[in-house]
């Protein structure tokens, strides 16, 4: 079971992070190569736009938004939000002389493995949970004998829905880093 955890959990969450690290490698690899590097300065507009048009799945679910099956946005979010990340890692490279593009880059990282973490653990908690009733409706135990059992796991999955509280000052720390980020290169972009 110990194995089947690992390869079931643990492995994908790692596989979608260092896929993403191992892209960024190679994208900026190939702009170097290519002697294209002037690209990646730019790819930081598409990589945000993409990660702005992911909050569509964030404002299904608070109901600002009516269109849209919440779970084909979540897919949406969590593609759209790799790939604007990817741009965003490319964009930054290793050519940050300046702090604020590297805390803005920070919290950008964080709040990546922020979201997979809470993808990964909700998603698994929530199948544990179903087994467990499953199993304990097999045994023949009745409903309320089945929520008594599942009382203190419920109650865990219940503080762990509360993923999102953490989540979002994450992304929130981001966004204001972010765009001060954006805020500075209007002002100090050289305009003439």
């Amino acid at each position: 079971m110990q194995h089947s955890l690992v390869r079931k959990e643990v492995l994908p969450f790692l596989l979608m992070f260092f896929s993403l690290i191992v892209a960024t490698v190679i994208a900026d690899a190939l702009l170097h190569q290519f002697e294209l590097v002037w690209i990646g300065r730019y790819l930081g507009i598409p990589g945000t736009i993409l990660i702005l048009l992911s909050f569509f799945y964030s404002m299904r679910k608070r109901k600002l938004i009516s269109f849209g099956k919440p779970k084909n946005l979540l897919t949406l979010h969590e593609t759209l939000t790799w790939l604007g990340a990817l741009m965003i890692l490319v964009h930054a490279g290793i050519h940050v002389y300046a702090i604020l593009p590297w805390l803005a880059l920070i919290a950008m990282m964080v709040n990546v493995i922020s979201g997979m973490t809470g993808k990964y653990l909700l998603d698994r908690s929530r199948r544990y949970l179903a087994e467990k009733k499953q199993g304990y409706a097999e045994q023949g135990l009745s409903d309320d004998d089945i929520e008594k059992k599942l009382f203190w796991d419920a109650t865990t999955f219940d503080l762990m829905k509360k993923w999102r509280s953490v989540h979002l000052p994450i992304t929130l720390a981001f966004a204001v880093l972010g765009l001060t980020h954006i805020l500075s290169i209007f002002l100090f972009w050289q305009w003439k």
